[in-house]
């Protein structure tokens, strides 16, 4: 197996790339929408890339919506782009850095063509930034490549017959790419590949945090087989399950063609003749098939292989339906091998139909329904697809399906689809100012460092957390305990967070005025949870106010004596005294001053 890891993160910025608005997606909603067609282009040297014909192909109307502080008249491809955002650069040249990579000379933007409708200009602006380097693994150095900074694409909202909505208000937001060399020995490696290069960004504290904010593109090969494009991992944990998968696929893809050389020999296949079959179906048990047209196609010598399980799940037949349903827009097809009793379709269908079209007992079936015209270009992707079995595995973009399966998208894009960007000039780097950039840590010295603090669960889950600031903070200028911050911020608000607390509301200053009046001696440590509750569903509220109304004070030495003389004149012995007063009262008691106290 030969295999590369491209990852996509958005970056940390308060501007997009090339326009003054908001980096932040929108919360709002959208104010207007504009609709758009979309056609391909040739590149530099005067080919037209076979992704972008592909995609113009299919026709699609496209829609966008319009946000007030996130969509210019950038977004909307009526303005130039403006100059590349400073401080992009900046973090994207850090990165270079940190990855052992060299920076160029001079930064060149490029229109790399992409007209599936996530860019309403038709192509995404991309720059090199840096190339070759590495990173040290357990299973030896893997090379990167290249690092490049580039536009993020809009958000999909949804898709209907023929047309896509898209929000603008993600598009242009600052994006690094870092492509690494094929060097992945297997699927466990390519986890922990991703997770170190995941790490290494974090580690910058520039970079956004959450679902969707960071993507991986996963490269595969196998011997005899070609290189797909796995594209939008967003789950770690789904890339070994990917990867192993994608490999299984290619190996049957290989015998499957072993096959048919078995099977045909010298003969060639011929290009089946598609006939329409609507008159067998037209009083069909099937409400499925019981449309204005149903073409059907023969594929000699093809019985038995339709329904060759490549991995679970997924047949030879499923690939064919994948082409039909992306080239064509059918929801997919029905072919022989499949068990035609869930349609239902009757024995004696069945038997009409292969009479109708030739098909003897070693001859296999596709069978569609729908409108004429979709009928015929869904037929002519799957001959294509048939065709293609003859060679193999194809080299093709695939897209992750929730079982970390994947499915075809689109021919494999090359250097056609790319060309200069006119409306940016090129942007000298000068050597002086790479070498005056400051580098954070690494997360191998991080982690060292925290371990003496901090447990070893408690440091990997703060030396990754975008509240490692903050934390660092608190511990650094307030002394507060290294362990207690830790576990309120990433224990405690994990916690109140799957509760449904709207955790996500309370910015750093609030926070950070937590600790502080901690730190003062207002409340107690049990009494945490509850404050945030408060602050996070009144975010205008000082927290300070929030202890106030919540009667959660620390209670004082005085009020600590007395309650303890109450509870002594009262019978309670001295073995259960703590006991029954921090049941009572632990939301204001401090256990230690209660010990001292008794």
């Amino acid at each position: 197996m030969k295999c590369g890891i491209e990852i996509h993160q958005r970056l940390a910025t308060e501007k997009k790339l090339f326009c003054g608005c908001s980096a932040q997606p929108s919360e709002d909603k959208p104010i207007a929408t504009v609709e758009r067609m979309q056609r391909a282009v040739a590149g530099e040297l005067g080919d037209v890339d076979l992704a972008a014909l592909h995609e113009y192909s299919r026709g699609r109307k496209y829609r966008y919506q319009i946000f007030p502080q996130t969509t210019c008249l950038v977004e909307l491809d009526e303005e130039p782009p403006h100059s590349m955002n400073g401080e992009a650069l900046e973090i994207a040249v850090e990165v270079c850095l940190l990855l052992n990579s060299k920076v160029v000379d001079e930064v060149e933007v490029m229109r790399k063509t992409v007209i599936d409708g996530s860019n309403t200009s038709g192509f995404q602006r991309t720059s090199i930034i840096g190339l070759g380097g590495f990173i040290e693994t357990s299973k030896g150095r893997v090379g990167i490549e290249a690092i490049c900074l580039e536009e993020e694409s809009s958000g999909i909202v949804g898709e209907k017959a023929g047309e896509i909505t898209y929000r603008l208000d993600r598009l242009g937001i600052p994006l690094v790419e870092i492509a690494t060399s094929p060097d992945i020995k297997d699927a466990k490696h390519a986890r922990e590949v991703a997770e170190k290069l995941g790490m290494i960004l974090r580690a910058t504290g520039k970079v956004q945090r959450g679902i969707g904010t960071i993507r991986q593109d996963i490269n595969i090969s196998v011997p005899e087989g070609a290189r797909v494009e796995v594209k939008g991992a967003q789950e770690l944990g789904l890339i070994e399950t990917i990867v192993d998968k994608e490999v299984r696929r290619q190996e049957k893809l290989v015998k499957i063609k072993g096959e048919l050389e078995k099977r045909f020999g010298k003969k060639r296949f011929e290009k089946p003749a598609v006939v329409e079959v609507t008159e067998i179906f037209k009083n069909s048990a099937s409400k499925l098939l019981r449309k204005e047209c149903l073409l059907a196609m023969k594929l000699t010598n093809f019985a038995g292989l339709l329904g060759e399980e490549l991995y679970e799940n997924r047949r030879l037949g499923t690939e064919l339906s994948d082409y039909a349903v992306a080239k064509a827009g059918v929801g997919g097809i029905i072919h022989s091998d499949e068990k035609l009793e869930k349609y239902p379709i009757s024995g004696e269908e069945v038997g009409r139909l292969r009479e109708k079209i030739g098909a003897g007992a070693h001859d296999a079936f596709v069978l569609v329904a729908g409108d004429r015209k979709t009928c015929m270009r869904a037929l002519e992707a799957v001959c294509e697809r048939v065709l293609q079995a003859f060679e193999g595995p194809q080299n093709e973009v695939r897209k992750v399906l929730p079982d970390g399966g994947t499915s075809y998208m689109r021919p494999m894009p090359g250097s056609a689809r790319l060309y200069p960007e006119t409306d940016v000039p090129p942007i000298e780097i000068s050597r002086k100012w790479v070498e005056g950039i400051k580098l954070p840590e690494m997360p191998e010295e991080r982690k060292a460092r925290l371990l003496k603090i901090l447990n070893e669960e408690l440091a990997e889950k703060i030396m990754l957390s975008e509240n490692y600031p903050l934390f660092e903070k608190v511990v650094g200028e307030l002394k507060v305990e290294a362990k207690f911050v830790a576990t309120t911020l990433e224990e405690t608000l994990v916690s109140l967070r799957r509760e449904g607390v709207p955790v996500e509301k309370l910015n750093e200053n609030k926070l950070m005025e937590l600790f502080i009046e901690y730190k003062c001696g207002k409340f107690v440590k049990a009494a945490i949870p509850e404050i945030l509750r408060r602050v996070s569903k009144n975010t205008g509220e000082s927290i300070s106010s929030a202890v106030e109304k919540l009667k959660l004070e620390k209670m004082g030495e005085a009020e600590l004596r007395k309650i303890v003389e109450e509870k002594k004149k009262a019978g309670v012995s001295s073995k259960t005294l703590i006991q029954e007063i921090m049941r009572e009262h632990r939301l204001r008691v401090d256990a230690e001053e209660l010990s001292k106290v008794i």
